[in-house]
């Protein structure tokens, strides 16, 4: 299984370390990045564990929970493609093609 990250996943990633460097706790923020890339990587053994994303219903649309993230994600027949890492308080609302 094929597994990417979106600029806005990879951007969100960024802002999480950053918001843990702001509040002087960059061990934290790097801890929980480095747990959510551990929690992408089951993925690839097990692509439909995560819940479907309720805001959508939709199969394809998927989300790991890793308190207090989001970690959402498409799921396609050969490939995953990690679309965000949202404080799991989110909504998620999707752009418009």
């Amino acid at each position: 299984m094929n597994i990417t990250l979106s600029d806005s996943a990879i951007s969100d990633l960024k802002g999480i370390g950053e918001y843990y460097i702001k509040e002087d706790l960059p061990d934290v923020g790097q801890s929980f990045i480095a747990a959510i890339l551990a929690r992408i990587e089951t993925l690839t053994d097990h692509p439909d564990i995560g819940r479907i994303v309720p805001e959508f219903s939709a199969e394809h649309i998927r989300e790991l929970i890793h308190p207090p993230f989001r970690i959402v994600y498409l799921r396609d027949i050969d490939s995953i493609q990690i679309i965000r890492v949202w404080r799991s308080e989110r909504l998620l609302v999707l752009p418009e093609n």
